[in-house]
Protein backbone atom coordinates (compact mmCIF):
# COMPACT_ATOMS: atom_id res chain seq x y z
CA UNK A 1 0.00 0.00 0.00
CA UNK A 2 2.68 2.38 0.93
CA UNK A 3 4.08 2.30 -2.91
CA UNK A 4 0.64 3.35 -4.30
CA UNK A 5 0.18 5.82 -1.70
CA UNK A 6 3.96 7.21 -3.24
CA UNK A 7 2.66 6.53 -6.43
CA UNK A 8 -0.17 8.66 -6.19
CA UNK A 9 1.87 11.51 -4.63
CA UNK A 10 3.90 11.21 -7.64
CA UNK A 11 1.51 11.34 -9.98
CA UNK A 12 -0.08 14.54 -7.86
CA UNK A 13 3.02 16.37 -8.12
CA UNK A 14 3.73 15.88 -11.57
CA UNK A 15 -0.14 16.69 -12.83
CA UNK A 16 -1.32 19.13 -10.32
CA UNK A 17 -4.41 17.08 -9.32
CA UNK A 18 -5.43 13.21 -9.50
CA UNK A 19 -9.12 12.04 -10.05
CA UNK A 20 -10.92 8.75 -9.01
CA UNK A 21 -11.68 8.00 -12.63
CA UNK A 22 -7.37 8.27 -13.66
CA UNK A 23 -6.56 5.79 -10.61
CA UNK A 24 -9.37 3.43 -11.71
CA UNK A 25 -7.33 3.17 -15.37
CA UNK A 26 -3.77 3.11 -13.55
CA UNK A 27 -5.42 0.12 -11.56
CA UNK A 28 -5.33 1.56 -8.35
CA UNK A 29 -8.68 1.62 -5.75
CA UNK A 30 -10.07 4.83 -5.43
CA UNK A 31 -10.66 4.19 -1.87
CA UNK A 32 -7.44 5.13 -1.52
CA UNK A 33 -7.98 8.79 -2.46
CA UNK A 34 -10.30 9.08 1.30
CA UNK A 35 -7.83 7.38 3.04
CA UNK A 36 -4.78 9.92 1.88
CA UNK A 37 -7.11 12.78 2.52
CA UNK A 38 -8.02 11.58 5.74
CA UNK A 39 -4.27 10.87 6.43
CA UNK A 40 -3.68 14.63 5.27
CA UNK A 41 -1.32 14.01 2.66
CA UNK A 42 -4.23 14.95 -0.39
CA UNK A 43 -6.72 17.76 -0.07
CA UNK A 44 -10.23 17.10 -2.02
CA UNK A 45 -11.01 20.34 -4.71
CA UNK A 46 -13.89 18.84 -6.10
CA UNK A 47 -16.15 15.46 -6.27
CA UNK A 48 -13.39 12.86 -7.26
CA UNK A 49 -10.45 15.27 -7.79
CA UNK A 50 -7.64 15.45 -5.08
CA UNK A 51 -4.61 17.74 -4.63
CA UNK A 52 -1.29 18.25 -2.52
CA UNK A 53 -2.46 20.02 0.77
CA UNK A 54 0.38 22.55 -0.30
CA UNK A 55 -1.04 23.21 -3.80
CA UNK A 56 -3.12 25.66 -4.62
CA UNK A 57 -4.61 26.39 -7.69
CA UNK A 58 -5.32 30.36 -8.38
CA UNK A 59 -7.93 28.61 -10.81
CA UNK A 60 -9.27 26.22 -8.53
CA UNK A 61 -13.28 27.78 -8.86
CA UNK A 62 -12.75 27.43 -12.61
CA UNK A 63 -11.93 23.56 -12.34
CA UNK A 64 -14.77 23.13 -10.30
CA UNK A 65 -16.85 24.60 -12.74
CA UNK A 66 -15.97 22.71 -15.60
CA UNK A 67 -16.32 19.15 -13.22
CA UNK A 68 -19.84 20.26 -12.85
CA UNK A 69 -20.98 21.64 -16.06
CA UNK A 70 -18.23 20.57 -18.84
CA UNK A 71 -19.89 21.76 -21.32
CA UNK A 72 -20.42 25.46 -20.22
CA UNK A 73 -18.08 28.13 -20.86
CA UNK A 74 -16.60 30.54 -18.11
CA UNK A 75 -17.73 33.88 -19.69
CA UNK A 76 -18.43 37.74 -18.78
CA UNK A 77 -16.60 38.89 -14.97
CA UNK A 78 -15.78 34.78 -14.59
CA UNK A 79 -13.63 35.31 -17.89
CA UNK A 80 -11.95 38.93 -17.29
CA UNK A 81 -11.04 37.44 -13.94
CA UNK A 82 -9.04 34.53 -15.87
CA UNK A 83 -7.24 36.43 -18.40
CA UNK A 84 -6.04 39.15 -15.53
CA UNK A 85 -8.41 41.89 -17.14
CA UNK A 86 -10.38 42.86 -14.11
CA UNK A 87 -9.73 44.07 -10.58
CA UNK A 88 -12.97 42.29 -9.68
CA UNK A 89 -14.00 39.32 -7.66
CA UNK A 90 -17.36 38.18 -8.90
CA UNK A 91 -19.19 36.17 -5.92
CA UNK A 92 -20.36 34.36 -8.32
CA UNK A 93 -19.10 31.92 -11.18
CA UNK A 94 -19.93 33.29 -14.42
CA UNK A 95 -21.13 30.29 -17.10
CA UNK A 96 -22.24 30.16 -20.97
CA UNK A 97 -24.60 27.54 -21.98
CA UNK A 98 -26.17 26.63 -25.00
CA UNK A 99 -29.49 28.03 -25.10
CA UNK A 100 -31.92 25.23 -23.65
CA UNK A 101 -29.33 23.20 -22.41
CA UNK A 102 -29.65 21.74 -19.26
CA UNK A 103 -27.06 21.97 -15.97
CA UNK A 104 -26.64 20.85 -12.72
CA UNK A 105 -27.14 23.14 -9.64
CA UNK A 106 -24.82 23.43 -6.82
CA UNK A 107 -25.98 25.17 -3.81
CA UNK A 108 -22.57 25.33 -2.74
CA UNK A 109 -21.05 26.97 -5.56
CA UNK A 110 -23.04 30.17 -6.77
CA UNK A 111 -22.98 30.21 -10.10
CA UNK A 112 -24.58 32.54 -13.15
CA UNK A 113 -26.07 30.76 -15.74
CA UNK A 114 -25.96 32.78 -19.30
CA UNK A 115 -27.80 31.36 -22.48
CA UNK A 116 -26.54 31.68 -25.30
CA UNK A 117 -28.06 30.27 -28.84
CA UNK A 118 -26.82 29.43 -32.32
CA UNK A 119 -23.35 30.07 -33.53
CA UNK A 120 -22.27 32.66 -31.52
CA UNK A 121 -22.35 30.31 -28.37
CA UNK A 122 -19.67 28.50 -29.93
CA UNK A 123 -17.45 31.20 -31.17
CA UNK A 124 -14.04 32.03 -29.24
CA UNK A 125 -14.13 29.47 -27.16
CA UNK A 126 -10.19 28.55 -25.88
CA UNK A 127 -9.49 25.48 -23.84
CA UNK A 128 -6.88 25.71 -21.16
CA UNK A 129 -5.48 22.67 -18.82
CA UNK A 130 -5.55 23.35 -15.58
CA UNK A 131 -4.62 20.34 -12.92
CA UNK A 132 -5.19 17.68 -15.43
CA UNK A 133 -8.89 19.50 -16.54
CA UNK A 134 -10.15 21.06 -19.70
CA UNK A 135 -11.22 24.60 -18.85
CA UNK A 136 -13.29 26.05 -21.47
CA UNK A 137 -13.45 30.21 -21.33
CA UNK A 138 -14.37 32.60 -23.70
CA UNK A 139 -10.99 34.56 -25.86
CA UNK A 140 -10.30 37.78 -24.24
CA UNK A 141 -11.61 39.57 -27.71
CA UNK A 142 -14.98 37.74 -27.54
CA UNK A 143 -15.33 38.27 -23.53
CA UNK A 144 -15.02 42.10 -24.26
CA UNK A 145 -17.96 42.05 -26.67
CA UNK A 146 -20.02 39.69 -24.17
CA UNK A 147 -19.07 42.36 -21.65
CA UNK A 148 -20.73 44.90 -24.20
CA UNK A 149 -23.69 42.60 -25.15
CA UNK A 150 -24.48 41.93 -21.01
CA UNK A 151 -24.16 45.19 -20.40
CA UNK A 152 -27.08 45.36 -18.41
CA UNK A 153 -26.42 42.98 -16.24
CA UNK A 154 -22.66 43.61 -15.34
CA UNK A 155 -22.74 47.56 -16.22
CA UNK A 156 -21.26 49.50 -18.92
CA UNK A 157 -18.20 50.72 -17.15
CA UNK A 158 -16.74 47.23 -16.99
CA UNK A 159 -17.06 46.66 -20.60
CA UNK A 160 -15.77 49.78 -21.28
CA UNK A 161 -12.47 49.02 -18.56
CA UNK A 162 -12.15 45.23 -19.92
CA UNK A 163 -12.18 46.99 -23.34
CA UNK A 164 -9.63 49.09 -22.61
CA UNK A 165 -7.73 46.51 -20.53
CA UNK A 166 -7.58 44.36 -23.48
CA UNK A 167 -5.73 46.34 -25.82
CA UNK A 168 -3.53 48.01 -23.56
CA UNK A 169 -2.47 44.94 -21.98
CA UNK A 170 -2.27 43.17 -25.70
CA UNK A 171 -4.27 40.39 -24.73
CA UNK A 172 -6.78 41.19 -27.97
CA UNK A 173 -6.22 43.26 -31.26
CA UNK A 174 -9.11 46.11 -32.20
CA UNK A 175 -9.62 43.95 -35.58
CA UNK A 176 -10.04 40.68 -32.76
CA UNK A 177 -12.77 42.86 -30.94
CA UNK A 178 -13.98 44.09 -33.88
CA UNK A 179 -14.27 40.89 -35.64
CA UNK A 180 -16.39 39.16 -32.70
CA UNK A 181 -17.92 42.59 -32.42
CA UNK A 182 -19.73 41.90 -35.85
CA UNK A 183 -19.96 37.75 -35.33
CA UNK A 184 -22.16 39.32 -32.41
CA UNK A 185 -24.24 41.91 -33.68
CA UNK A 186 -22.83 44.43 -31.69
CA UNK A 187 -20.87 46.82 -33.85
CA UNK A 188 -23.02 49.60 -33.65
CA UNK A 189 -23.21 49.58 -29.47
CA UNK A 190 -19.42 48.97 -29.79
CA UNK A 191 -18.22 51.65 -32.62
CA UNK A 192 -18.48 54.73 -30.19
CA UNK A 193 -16.15 52.83 -27.52
CA UNK A 194 -13.47 51.48 -29.99
CA UNK A 195 -13.15 55.07 -31.55
CA UNK A 196 -12.55 56.55 -28.51
CA UNK A 197 -9.94 54.52 -27.55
Amino acid sequence: MQTHVYQIIKMAREQGAVSSSELRKSGFSPSLLCYMKNMGMLRRISRGVYTLPEHISSHETFVEIALMIPRGVICLLSALQYHELTTQMPYEAWVAIKAGSHYPRNRKMPVRIVQISGEIFSAGIETHDEDGVKIRVYCPARTVVDCFRFRNKIGTDIAVEALRDALKQKKATANEIWEYARQCRMTKVMRPYMEAI
